[in-house]
């Protein structure tokens, strides 16, 4: 392939490996570049994707959580509208599971916050970080 870039470095070559995923214990393939040796190579790409997953407490529902997987998933692959969508669903599903199950979203995360459910930062960053861009999707 000649020089190229990657992550702004100039690399010599991209070499593709197989190997076993430390984390699943599969086989994987992965793309490494570098500059004509192993003590220069950066991972470019490695499959099947790791990636670390939140704790969710005890007791969330089933659905919810493969909800949440999902979207986590999406996000760790660069799916990001997709993860948006689907935390946007997590979010709406949990209130709805917590007796917030009237009207819009908007108004859902107003009256847990103004129950004490959930704190001021929360409300706001529902509000800014999952709702209005879980709303973009759809625009």
């Amino acid at each position: 392939m000649g020089n190229h870039q990657f992550q702004g470095q100039t690399y010599s070559r991209i070499v593709y490996g197989l190997y076993c995923c430390g984390v699943c214990g599969r086989g994987a393939l992965a793309e490494m570049h570098d500059k004509g040796g192993p003590d220069s190579a950066v991972i470019g790409s490695f499959f099947p994707y790791s990636r670390d997953t939140a704790p969710l407490p005890d007791g969330v529902p089933v659905e919810i959580i493969k909800e949440y997987r999902e979207a986590e998933l999406c996000g760790s692959v660069g799916a990001r509208r997709a993860a948006s969508a689907l935390l946007r669903s997590v979010l709406e599903k949990t209130l709805n599971a917590n007796g917030y199950s009237k009207g819009r979203l908007v108004d859902k995360i107003d009256q847990a916050a103004a129950d004490g459910v959930i704190t001021e930062a929360r409300r706001r960053r529902a509000h800014d970080e999952v709702r209005v861009l879980g709303n973009d999707v759809f625009a």
